[in-house]
């Protein structure tokens, strides 16, 4: 039977239609205006692995959106009207400290928005002590001897900030040079931010430029800042500070910046790192601060469920209290969680038993997301599920013990994720239509 529709109900119907063509005008006008980037939003293409379900390679969204809305439209008007900027953090544990996702994500977004490439960001020194890696699109030489205080130990000896890490030395003189590396897109800085503090007194380091060294023009003894401006470069600098026999100078992060507006991406991650960790740092919130972060990427939960004694009400009371910190710095900050990887623990010299609490976690991911108008990036699933990390590891995609990922796996998962993120882009700028809620 056919349906009928009154003159009213068609009036309406007609009234919409025409508000949505308007819409749909308008957006395209955008569309068509922004030269320098929307009309290039192209997914990375994937080879496909039989044992993954790339299919799952999507945001599942909670029923409010609203704060990922407002994230994507405020992109979208920085891409647009080349104003202000855009501030997304990815944070997490050693999958975070290497790099290699990270800066596959963040070269995929500023290759695709190439005129809305702001600065590098913040940056840390991990290799200034020994058995500590750096992310991959940097390397640090030193002088000296240091020391590393993480958030992953029991006992702090130093307050540690947002970078959950902190390398100190006594020695009366210290250098750390920082050359950056697979630079595509080339980072401009003419501003550094160093976050540090001395054990007693007033310690000021200085940046070095081609052999020409720099003193701050302010320094904010509260905050633990020092504030130097620079000519601008683009490869490498040092830091370098001196101190009286007995004393002691930590860094605690470094932030390399300019006045372009755009989109900065800045990856945070220590070995080892549970949720509990970061939220031992005391001078979290002081430094997230200085970094405005409009959308937080968290990468935090290998570690947490490596235990036999995991917790899920704990690991998910501890991520919403990560979270009220963030959102003390901005309410609307936007959360995307990523579920912990299948990985296995090692039970004897040469055996592994899969790790089933990866089960669990990803439960407590879609619950954190419904909680605080989150998405979910379910890297568990997209893997394959229960058991599929060995797969990964026979394709050379994962390493042998099971936990991590070879550079080629994080560069898959970087580009899996990015793919993701463009998608979902699209969906919340169409209306929140055709998304998938977490709990459908």
């Amino acid at each position: 039977m056919m349906k009928m529709f009154s003159i009213t109900q068609f009036s309406v119907a007609i009234s919409y239609k025409i508000r949505r063509l308007i819409f749909l005008i308008f957006f395209t006008i955008l569309l068509i205006g922004n030269k320098s980037a929307l009309a290039q939003e192209q997914p990375v293409k994937i080879d496909t692995l039989d044992f993954a379900r790339f299919d799952a390679d999507t945001f599942y969204f909670s029923q409010d959106t609203s704060l990922l809305v407002n994230f994507y439209r405020k992109l979208d008007s920085v891409i647009q009207f080349k104003q202000g900027n855009v501030n997304i953090i990815h944070i997490g544990g050693s999958h975070v400290q290497a790099g290699v996702m990270s800066h596959r994500i963040r070269q995929h977004l500023l290759t695709t928005y190439p005129e809305s490439v702001a600065s590098r960001g913040f940056i840390f020194p991990y290799s200034v002590a020994p058995k500590s890696n750096n992310p991959i699109d940097y390397r640090v030489i030193h002088q000296g001897s240091f020391g590393l205080v993480r958030n992953v130990y029991k006992e702090l000896e130093k307050p540690l900030g947002v970078a959950g890490i902190g390398a100190y030395s006594r020695d009366t003189f210290a250098e750390i040079k920082i050359e950056i590396k697979n630079s595509y897109p080339l980072f401009v800085t003419d501003s550094i931010v160093l976050f540090g503090f001395a054990d007693s007194g007033l310690v000021v380091p200085e940046i070095v430029l081609d052999s020409i060294p720099y003193m701050p023009v302010f320094v904010d003894t509260l905050l633990q800042r020092y504030i130097y401006k620079v000519p601008p470069f683009s490869d490498s600098f040092a830091v370098r500070w001196r101190v009286d026999t007995g004393n002691c100078f930590t860094l605690s992060g470094i932030w390399l910046g300019n006045n372009a507006p755009g989109i900065t991406f800045h990856s945070i991650g220590v070995n080892g790192a549970s949720v509990s960790s970061f939220l031992s740092c005391v001078n979290f919130e002081r430094d997230l601060t200085f970094l405005k972060p409009d959308m937080v990427i968290f990468g935090i939960g290998i570690n947490d469920a490596a235990s036999d004694k995991f917790d899920t009400l704990e690991f998910e009371n501890n991520y919403l209290l990560l979270i009220d910190k963030i959102k003390n710095v901005n309410p609307d900050c936007a959360f995307v969680f990523i579920t912990n990887n299948d990985s296995y623990k090692r039970i004897a010299r040469g055996k592994y038993a899969v790790n089933t609490n990866g089960i669990a976690a990803r439960n407590v991911f879609y619950r954190l997301a419904a909680q605080t108008s989150g998405a979910v990036w379910d890297q568990f699933e997209i893997m394959g599920g229960l058991k599929s990390m060995y797969k990964w590891m026979q394709v050379g995609l994962a390493k042998k013990d099971r936990v991590h990922f070879t550079n080629a796996g994080y560069n898959l998962m970087g580009d899996l994720f990015f793919n993701a993120w463009l998608d979902a882009k699209r969906k919340v700028n169409l209306e929140n239509k055709d998304v998938l809620l977490i709990n459908e």
